[in-house]
């Protein structure tokens, strides 16, 4: 006999149902969890570090110089008359007061006798002069006498004595001429080839110039530095072409030879122009140094390095750490818990590979030096090895 299901046995029988469906689900459910793929979780960034440090830092400055003699003479006649001698070799080196030229003397050692013979005859008027004033002044004394011959007798005398004066003037210029016809070198130093032939009329209308002398023993370099130069030099209180006893450190100079080699002997800055050129903005500056082996030309160009400061305990980072932005350079500096956090800094002038920070960075702490680009603030890192050291 069939039987019929009532309203309360199709109640729980839904139930049951709807309990057997959802312990399926949350079997499934379960399922599921338990066989997903793990997600690896995300290791820390690995980046290399470095401290910062203090030393001393010597900030240059780099110039295109010219160098030049410290001495150049030109020689020249002073009197006019024909070449005769030449009495050296050109190109060689001559010694001060040696003799180079000899312009022919006959005319000058004629003019000078002629003086000499001249003078003598003033003198030997002169004391015939002086005799005749020493025989009528005890005349007039005894009124044997006149003032008129008193008178005549003194000036005759100091007319003889005046004459005697201008032909030893004449005498004297006369042998100063006959002089100048032996030229000789002013300076010690390397001459040049001559510029007259002998036989020349050289002097007054003919050619003056007969060679010129350099002294390269020292030589001097002419180079220029921007205003903005001399600017900072003065908020260092740093003046060039003037020593500071105070200091430690004085501006030296090296320059470099056309080779690329760097010159084995430093000089100092002994000069700089009070004033800036208005039309380049730069102002004259030279250096002198040593040139005992002749190493350098006068004429030649040459690069210059200036010593412009020395930093004392300065802050250093490596320029590899550095964040270049339009906001300004910033850093990462990593925090004792190996979080880092972005550092905005000041920076100061640049030596080698490295930056001096002025403001922003205290000597010790731990900054980024490689593997920066993949960070944010606040990002814990892992401190590795230089890549450097990681292909070693």
């Amino acid at each position: 006999m069939r039987r019929f299901l009532t309203k309360k046995d199709l109640k729980i029988k839904r139930k049951q149902t709807i309990y057997t469906g959802i312990g399926i689900l949350i079997i499934i459910a379960l399922y599921l969890f338990l066989t997903r793929e793990k997600k690896p979780v995300p290791e820390a960034p690995v980046v290399c570090v470095t401290p910062t440090q203090q030393q001393d830092v010597e900030i240059y400055g780099e110039y295109v110089g010219r160098i030049r003699a410290q001495q150049f003479v030109e020689v020249r006649a002073r009197v006019e008359g024909f070449l005769e001698q030449m009495l050296f070799a050109e190109g060689t080196y001559v010694k001060r007061n040696q003799v180079l030229f000899v312009i022919n003397q006959d005319q000058y050692r004629a003019k000078a006798d002629k003086v000499r013979a001249q003078l003598k005859k003033d003198e030997a008027q002169a004391h015939k002069a002086k005799r005749d004033l020493d025989r009528i002044r005890p005349l007039y004394e005894q009124n044997a006498a006149s003032q008129l011959d008193l008178d005549n007798a003194v000036a005759a005398y100091e007319t003889a004595v005046a004459s005697v004066g201008m032909s030893q003037a004449d005498l004297d210029q006369a042998e100063q001429e006959l002089g100048y016809t032996i030229v000789r070198s002013p300076i010690s130093g390397q001459i040049s080839e001559r510029h007259v032939d002998l036989g020349t009329l050289v002097g007054g209308s003919g050619k003056s110039l007969l060679a010129t002398i350099v002294k390269s023993d020292t030589i001097l370099v002419d180079f220029s530095m921007t205003a903005l130069d001399y600017l900072k030099g003065k908020e260092r209180n740093v003046t060039l072409g003037q020593k500071d006893s105070t200091r430690s450190w004085q501006p030296t100079v090296t320059i470099t030879l056309p080779d690329n080699s760097v010159y084995k002997y430093k000089g100092l800055v002994d000069f700089a122009a009070p004033q800036v050129n208005p039309k380049t903005g730069t102002f004259s500056v030279r250096a002198e140094l040593a040139n005992p082996d002749h190493v350098l030309l006068p004429g030649q160009f040459t690069k210059v390095k200036v010593l412009l400061d020395v930093r004392k305990n300065a802050t250093v980072v490596p320029q590899k750490a550095l964040i270049i932005e339009k906001g300004g350079a910033h850093i990462f500096v990593m925090r004792k818990d190996s979080t880092v956090e972005r550092r905005f800094i000041e920076l100061g002038p640049e030596f080698q590979n490295n930056v001096v920070v002025e403001r922003g960075l205290s000597a010790g702490e731990i900054i980024v030096s490689e593997g920066f680009h993949k960070l944010t603030p606040g990002m814990k890192v892992r401190i590795g090895k230089p890549a450097a050291e990681t292909q070693e």
